[in-house]
């Protein structure tokens, strides 16, 4: 429960920085943005399949550049889900979900690496005493 209590805080600040990297992306609050982690969450789990599924052939032809506009898609389908979260244009469609990733890629680094050296130096502390 923690768990995926941290990856929507992280999807949420995620979003907090692709609102301030895309035009065309506009995250009213901190709350609209932690609703809007909760249904980026719920459109890849249920939904994204199913669409990754039957645009198969069309992603095989283009040699995986479609899946671009899949998660593009997806990322828009949530913003129809959550007031104050919308998402206008075809670039902010394809590129908002890359900075999403990547911001979000970071961020779980950043926190994952505090929490080893965290736990590194206690041990340690432990270990000297």
């Amino acid at each position: 429960m923690l768990g995926y209590f941290l990856t929507t805080l992280i999807t949420a600040l995620s979003l907090l920085v692709v609102d301030l990297a895309v035009p065309g992306v506009t995250i009213a609050s901190f709350p609209a943005a932690l609703l809007a982690g909760v249904s980026i969450g719920l459109v890849n789990s249920f939904i994204k399949p199913v669409l990754s599924i039957l645009s198969l052939p069309v992603t095989f032809l283009t040699l995986g550049a479609f899946s671009l506009v899949v998660n593009g898609v997806c990322f828009w389908l949530a913003s129809l889900l959550v007031p104050g979260f919308a998402v206008h244009g075809a670039l902010a469609i394809i590129v908002a979900p890359i900075i999403l990733s990547l911001a979000s890629t970071f961020l779980n680094r950043y926190f994952t690496e505090k929490q080893l050296l965290g736990g590194r130096s206690n041990q340690t502390l432990e270990a000297g005493k």
